[in-house]
């Protein structure tokens, strides 16, 4: 367990130091549905919730949700031994899809102008 705590430990304090790199941007020159997330990450880290709330506005529910499922399965896997358990699980299903939802939702409600128009692709 305290490998465990070391390793997110580690991963929280690297956050702000990985350089943005899309592939989506990379390919298609054009923001994705979740583009925008790793900056709103870097900022809420930081404690500047405001601005990570205009780099990407769900931020607040999917990064919660990924570091929740993953910390449940981390969980789980330390007890059981196998990865997947917590991904099967029909709550997290739902809950995953409406997420994805709710990406595709915003994605293209900030294409059309709203919610401060497109989000900004990072530069590298």
């Amino acid at each position: 367990m305290p490998l465990l705590l070391a390793v997110v430990a580690v991963a929280i304090l690297a956050v702000p130091a990985l350089p943005s790199l899309c592939p989506v941007r990379g390919l298609l020159g054009i923001p994705c549905p979740s583009c925008g997330l790793t900056r709103a990450a870097r900022l809420a880290l930081v404690g500047d919730f405001a601005a990570a709330s205009r780099m990407h506005p769900l931020w607040f529910v999917v990064l919660p949700f990924a570091g929740g499922v993953g910390g449940i399965e981390c969980a789980l896997y330390l007890r059981d031994g196998v990865w997947g358990h917590a991904l099967g699980r029909p709550w997290v299903k739902l809950a995953a899809w409406g997420i994805v939802l709710s990406l595709l939702t915003v994605w293209l409600v900030r294409e059309l102008g709203g919610l401060g128009g497109p989000v900004p692709i990072s530069r590298l």
